[in-house]
């Protein structure tokens, strides 16, 4: 078996004396399919923003492992998070939200390219955002919000994307371009996607991590 992309050791995280997290083992491979399940408070997020880098554990190790082969040492890992942690009042275009998904990429003082702005045209071209370019976010549907989030996440070519609940606020025609987008994207890096529809789980997903009050039990998935 291949290097994993990600790969979590024993992991605990606890918030003063509540233990979220303990005794978690996993793996994430290229091309991979995660979904990550379980009941509210359970630890999802938890454990995302320690995929992310944007929470240290309390116990345990979290390797990450590039296996692009253009000389890059960091694991580049694109991050679509909850809608309602996103400001809808920010005033800031379709265009600019998908750039700036670039931003990891790119020196802080750097302007984007005229090669970085035809990139944006053709991941807003895939995302089904034609002709949005400069409309705002606080006039967007939420499926179109969502679109644009994804536009983002994957303008940097990642490795690995994480998506936490994407389907939130959806109506079932934005659900089903989204899952559409997920089937293409699976091809091209590995998917984590939280999620609390158990159709979509069923439908997308090749496994299944139940996270449950803090710990984590998979298992492969079985398709209808």
């Amino acid at each position: 078996m291949s290097i994993p992309l990600i790969e979590i050791k024993n992991l605990r995280v606890a918030y003063e004396d509540r233990t979220v997290l303990h005794g978690v083992n996993l793996a994430v491979y290229d091309r991979d399919f995660l979904a990550l399940v379980g009941p509210n408070g359970g630890g999802k997020t938890t454990l995302v923003r320690c995929i992310l880098g944007l929470l240290k554990p309390t116990e345990g190790t979290i390797v990450c492992h590039s296996q692009r082969q253009d000389g890059g040492q960091k694991l580049r890992m694109g991050y679509l998070p909850q809608y309602s942690r996103i400001d809808r009042k920010f005033p800031i275009t379709v265009a600019e939200v998908v750039l700036s998904g670039l931003g990891g990429c790119k020196p802080l003082t750097a302007a984007y390219t005229a090669a970085d702005r035809a990139r944006a045209r053709d991941v807003m071209a895939r995302m089904g955002l034609e002709g949005l370019d400069k409309r705002a976010i606080g006039t967007l549907s939420g499926g179109q919000l969502q679109r644009t989030l994804l536009g983002r996440a994957v303008i940097s070519d990642p490795e690995v994307l994480v998506l936490d609940e994407p389907d939130t606020y959806m109506d079932s025609s934005s659900e089903a371009r989204l899952y559409g987008l997920l089937e293409e994207l699976r091809r091209t890096c590995a998917v984590i996607l939280v999620s609390h529809d158990a159709e979509a789980v069923r439908r997308l997903s090749a496994r299944v991590a139940v996270v449950d009050g803090g710990s984590i039990q998979e298992s492969p998935l079985v398709k209808p």
